[in-house]
């Protein structure tokens, strides 16, 4: 008999968001909702002429830049921006399948974290479905660089990230934080991160376009040797917690969890895109496994957020 936690999840129910794009400032909102098995991440979009876009993958292939966050290109010269925190948030809840459905050009920032996501997932709960989970891994280690920064993904019998960070800022400085995947973790130790950025360079981001919608409720904001932010931070070590959220997000597009390890030096978007697809430029790299063909015993996929639900699937009998 198999076991609940090799099986996929969905969600038990749609969820819906309102709020601002931090970079368009626009007001958007943004739908979760339950997805078939085998489906992955799916997103579309409702424009403003009232038609609504064919719902697509939520995969690396489709992104068309890395600036600040991640964009997607949904076809038909439409896109989203800003997906991370939401494929994030869904990944790191141990969710297989959802579509995702936004009304405008960039998912909603909220607290600048992935927590409301998470949080709203917990309290509407995880459906369980018949089809077997099935995982990326990692077969042969892949490393991209830009300068001395790096990405990599290797081979590992788990989910591991291990990412560092180091900016040339006090209050910042160099922050490492090495996470063992578990939906309690996730919830506990990584969705509470918030984006962040720097006084000096507003005005420049802002004349290009970037933090439109960013404010002190949504990101954290860093003028020379201090924090901006009323209540401070909510780890010491927020910076690279929030780098590990986008890395959860952003590897998410590769199109199914990824059995092995992760490790990044002064990454961010671009390498995180850059890592993928050196991952799929060779069968050799990787392979296709479902979770009961994994070695590793299954507890880690149980350890789940205090008061969320994972509903049994109901299968008619005639």
């Amino acid at each position: 008999m198999q076991k609940s936690s090799t099986r996929q999840r969905t969600l038990a129910a749609a969820i819906n968001f309102s709020g601002y794009g931090v970079h368009s400032g626009q007001p958007v909102t943004l739908t979760l909702s339950p997805a078939p098995a085998d489906s992955g991440f799916l997103i579309c979009r409702d424009l403003a002429d009232g038609r609504r876009t064919s719902p697509v993958a939520v995969h690396f292939s489709r992104i068309t830049r890395t600036t600040l966050c991640t964009t997607l290109d949904l076809g038909d010269s439409v896109s989203v921006a800003t997906i991370e925190h939401v494929t994030s948030a869904l990944s790191g809840m141990g969710v297989d399948n959802a579509l995702i459905t936004v009304d405008g050009g960039e998912c909603p920032i909220l607290d600048g974290s992935s927590r409301p996501f998470a949080e709203a997932i917990l309290q509407v709960g995880l459906e369980i479905q018949p089809a077997q989970r099935k995982f990326l891994k990692i077969i042969r280690a892949v490393t991209v660089r830009n300068n001395d920064a790096f990405a990599a993904l290797e081979p590992y019998n788990g989910r591991a990230l291990d990412l560092e960070i180091d900016f040339d800022s006090k209050v910042i400085g160099r922050q490492r934080m090495i996470f063992d995947w578990t939906p309690r973790r996730y919830y506990d130790d990584v969705s509470r991160a918030r984006t962040f950025g720097f006084v000096r360079d507003a005005k420049i981001l802002r004349q290009a376009g970037y933090a439109l919608g960013s404010s002190l409720d949504n990101s954290i904001t860093v003028h020379e040797d201090r924090i901006l932010n009323p209540g401070g931070l909510r780890f010491e070590d927020e910076f690279v917690r929030h780098k590990l959220l986008d890395a959860i997000g952003d590897l998410s597009l590769g199109g199914l969890p990824i059995w092995g390890r992760f490790r990044s030096y002064k990454g961010g978007h671009a390498l995180n895109a850059h890592v993928l697809s050196g991952l799929f430029s060779s069968d050799a790299n990787y392979e296709i496994v479902s979770a009961e063909d994994l070695s590793l015993e299954f507890d880690t996929f149980d350890d789940q957020p205090d008061g969320l639900e994972v509903h049994h699937y109901l299968r008619s009998v005639r």
